[in-house]
């Protein structure tokens, strides 16, 4: 069975956000990251190159694939922030969101000046708590 390449690592969240090019996008991972430690209580950890995550989750699927991956998390892409950890599951409020697009399972936003940032919290808080009651093992 293929390894998730996506782990913990010893990259400084700090050093990511700060080499992030785009000042507005720089600043809006900066804003992500405080409301996202707000929110878990827990320091932000580098997962792989790209995604800022917070806290451990340990999921197993029907097939039996099974890995860890962060209980919410995001990263700031070229083009637009990416949110990770469920916070599509809940349709009311993301159309109370503002501007944003959804894909399968990743919530996507382009400038955090575009959403409601207490909804937003909202959302990583739901997030947070309904990974904190399916984690396994962590």
């Amino acid at each position: 069975m293929a390894e998730n390449k996506t782990k913990p690592t010893s990259v400084s969240v700090d050093a990511f956000l700060d080499a992030v090019p785009d000042p507005l996008r720089r600043a809006d991972g900066k804003a992500l990251r405080a409301l996202m430690e707000r929110v878990s209580g827990e320091p932000g950890t580098m997962w792989g190159p790209s995604i800022v995550g917070f806290g451990h989750h340990h999921y197993v699927y029907e097939s039996g694939r099974e890995g860890d991956m962060p209980r919410i998390g995001f990263s700031p892409r070229a083009s637009e922030l990416v949110l990770y950890g469920g916070f599509l599951r809940i349709p009311e409020r993301l159309a109370r969101l503002g501007k944003h697009r959804a894909g399968k399972g990743c919530l996507y936003i382009r400038r955090l000046a575009d959403v409601d940032m207490e909804e937003l919290e909202a959302m990583a808080a739901e997030a947070w708590a309904e990974k904190r009651e399916t984690s396994q093992g962590c």
